[in-house]
């Protein structure tokens, strides 16, 4: 029973970095690039920062989109089959 709350939340944790990761690595290169260019041109406006990187992260859901939402839909169907094969007999 202890393994299988090991494995699950194993699990959970390698989902989350597996759907986080792209997207914030994502928003760091745009954070990054923009923080480059403010510093190159001497321009500090805040939405400057902020427009591309939600540009950005709705370029990466959208193209990434499905793969997350396989990634959950597999991770949620072992996990409900991993619970009923617990509470079997």
């Amino acid at each position: 029973m202890f393994d299988h709350f090991l494995s699950l939340s194993y699990g959970g944790l390698t989902t989350a970095a597996l759907i986080l990761v792209p997207v914030l690595a994502a928003s760091l290169i745009v954070g990054l690039l923009v923080g480059i260019l403010q510093a190159a041109t001497q321009i500090q406006d805040l939405t400057l920062s902020f427009l591309p990187k939600m540009a950005a992260l709705v370029v990466i859901l959208y193209l990434a989109g499905p793969f997350f939402l396989r990634a959950l839909t597999n991770y949620a169907a072992q996990d409900f089959g991993g619970l009923w094969r617990m509470l079997g007999p």
